[in-house]
């Protein structure tokens, strides 16, 4: 299985063992050349609901938990 880690910020703690990790990223249009904003939010599994709203957190792909989380806390950042 690929290993994909993300970097983002937790949005939200309300869920049990789950948060919701928000992920920016910048990029430019390859026509309009614009620089453009983009932002992702991903369900991940928090297994001893350790990280609080705010955090910076490092999550990674992994195998279906639940219908809508494939990611994982690997670790708290700040």
């Amino acid at each position: 299985m690929i290993r994909i880690i993300k970097i983002g910020t937790v949005v939200s703690d309300k869920m049990q063992k789950t948060r919701v990790v928000k992920i920016s990223r910048i990029y430019r249009h390859k026509k309009y050349k614009k620089t453009l904003r983009e932002t992702k939010k991903y369900y991940a599994h928090d297994e001893n609901n350790i990280s609080k709203i705010g955090d910076k957190v490092k999550i990674e792909f992994s195998k279906p938990i639940s219908k809508l989380k494939r990611w994982k806390v690997l670790e708290i950042i700040k």
